[in-house]
């Protein structure tokens, strides 16, 4: 399991017009479109539009970089407000199930907090889109990899199916770090179902906020050393990576590659980070 286990927001629930839907974009594409993306959005409530924009992304690149990498970035999935709005959520005791505090199960420095359900709208509406194109995507590498289980279209039908395992806290959470804090690698399984794909979303920004603090996905290779990625993102961007495995192509054909995720430490200020693992926790 992972490391071991209307209230201030915006208006996520309302019913305004969806935001335009974007395709992966550079980063520096995404940073220079940010003041007219958050004038925009600032008119319209955050969660009505997020079906909308997800299914506006390029899912054929994201699979690939997948594929090919172990991970993929969607810049600016969230503007700077709506970062501060998340993040200052965290403050909030009544949204949280539990709060862990790694230090004290030697899981690292700095600490987390599982939204209890019903969870935040926009949390709800994040999980809910971005699970149906992941889940095209988890079916190919099941398949890829000779495993015989397959996902559910849709998440309520995969969640009712850990329901049904004895797995039914939620899993999304909101993490804190403060200048010394770090997080071991780990893998976020917490039960029998176990959807192999994941997200985050940075709601602070690097340099400004916070420096260092940096994801880290390490990858450990079948007779050969593990391989190290640290990934570049900016306040608002989403990757996308793996829970615990995930097929490489090899000289003799597909393979498995075990992955493990983590931060390093941060060096100074203040970083929180959501959160978004598509199994519920026993």
């Amino acid at each position: 399991m992972k490391h071991g286990e209307l209230n201030g927001e915006l208006d996520f629930a309302s019913g305004a017009p969806a935001r335009a839907a974007r395709s992966v974009a550079p980063l520096s594409v995404a940073a220079d479109a940010a003041p007219a993306q958050n004038q925009a959005r600032r008119a319209v409530g955050a969660a009505a539009g997020i079906a909308v924009h997800v299914a506006g992304l390029d899912w054929q690149a994201i699979g690939d970089e997948l594929l090919a990498q172990g991970y993929a970035t969607v810049p600016g999935m969230l503007t700077a407000e709506e970062c501060r709005a998340m993040a200052a959520q965290y403050a909030q005791p009544e949204l949280f199930r539990s709060r862990i505090v790694m230090a004290q199960h030697g899981f690292g420095s700095g600490e987390y907090q599982y939204f209890r359900y019903p969870l935040p709208s926009m949390v709800v509406a994040l999980r809910q889109a971005l699970y149906g194109p992941l889940a095209q995507i988890a079916n190919r590498w099941h398949e890829l990899l000779g495993i015989d289980s397959r996902f559910p279209a849709e998440h309520t039908e995969f969640l009712a199916r850990c329901h049904a395992a004895g797995q039914q806290r939620p899993t999304p959470l909101l993490l804190q770090y403060v200048a010394g804090d770090y997080n071991c690698l780990h893998q976020d399984l917490y039960g029998e179902q176990v959807f192999p794909l994941q997200a985050a979303i940075l709601l602070s920004e690097p340099g400004r906020d916070f420096d260092g603090g940096e994801l880290v996905l390490t990858e450990q290779r079948p007779r050969q050393q593990s391989r190290v990625e640290v990934l570049p993102w900016r306040q608002g961007d989403l990757v996308i990576f793996p829970v615990d495995v995930r097929p490489a192509q090899g000289t003799r054909g597909v393979y498995r590659v075990q992955m493990r995720h983590g931060v390093s430490r941060l060096r100074r200020g203040l970083r929180h980070t959501l959160g978004l693992i598509f199994h519920d926790a026993s």
